[in-house]
């Protein structure tokens, strides 16, 4: 885990080509101590650390990104009101690269959506 503490995995459900994880951010994580003091917001560029730290241990590989596309961040992730994610991940390896589908959701509200390639390592 890059950021030491930031989050905790509740769950995680693999299939064939996807995988479900549940998720706790850690609302007094230091990073918030910057990312606003008093209106904390989950750092986009973390959710993507996230996606690519539970996708390594799905498939057991070591994973570098090389590419995003389609990245959109659709809502605020605030850990003091809403710290718990559902994450959708499909997946697909092909040759020494894995293609990486995501949608985090909290609640019933879309918070990101990303699509990307990861060089296997």
């Amino acid at each position: 885990m890059l950021l030491k503490d930031f989050y905790t995995v509740n769950e995680i459900a693999v299939a064939e080509q996807s995988a479900t994880a549940k998720i706790t951010i850690n609302k007094d994580h230091e990073v918030f101590k910057g990312h606003f003091p008093g209106n904390p917001v989950t750092p986009g560029v973390c959710m993507m650390q996230i996606i690519k730290e539970l996708t390594e241990q799905i498939i057991n590989k070591k994973l570098f990104m090389e590419s995003c596309s389609n990245v959109k961040f659709m809502a605020i992730i605030n850990p003091e009101v809403t710290p718990d994610l559902h994450l959708d991940l499909s997946f697909a390896e092909e040759d020494n690269a894995v293609k990486v589908k995501n949608v985090t959701k909290f609640n019933d509200t879309v918070a990101l959506k990303l699509s990307s390639v990861f060089k296997v390592l």
